[in-house]
């Protein structure tokens, strides 16, 4: 039984630029969809997209790297867990690395990256850190 799959999902990522594979698949979710879908949008992944595996949604995520074959994701940090959840108020909104990586917040307008959070001037739920 997995009990954070936002974290798995991260790790995976992780993972795969480390290994250098482009392209990597795991269970699908709206909350996982809706993470890589701001990770998309800021450009730390090419393709986000949901397929079927066997009766089962699987989301599979394309990896972008470097012109020098690195990763373009450094890090990847899960902040708020099953076991301490971080919640933050509007103006309690992280940088990331002064401004370099972005935060990514459940609020309730939906899952935003710290930029999309400040400029609609709404708190919420730090899920990760990208940098």
């Amino acid at each position: 039984m997995m009990t954070d799959p936002v974290a798995d999902m991260l790790t995976r990522i992780r993972n795969a630029g480390t290994a250098g594979t482009g392209v990597i698949r795991c269970p699908s979710s709206r909350l996982k969809h809706s993470v890589a879908k701001v990770l998309e949008e800021a450009g730390y992944l090419s393709g986000v997209s949901v397929e079927d595996a066997g009766g089962k949604p699987s989301l599979v995520l394309g990896i972008r790297f470097r012109d020098d074959g690195d990763p373009l994701i450094e890090g990847i940090r899960r902040v708020s867990r099953p076991s301490r959840r971080i919640y933050v108020g509007k103006d309690g909104v992280p940088k990331v690395r002064n401004g370099l990586g972005m935060a990514v917040l459940s609020t309730s307008r939906g899952v935003l990256s710290d930029d999309a959070a400040r400029d609609a001037q709404v708190g919420g739920e730090v899920l990760c850190e990208v940098w």
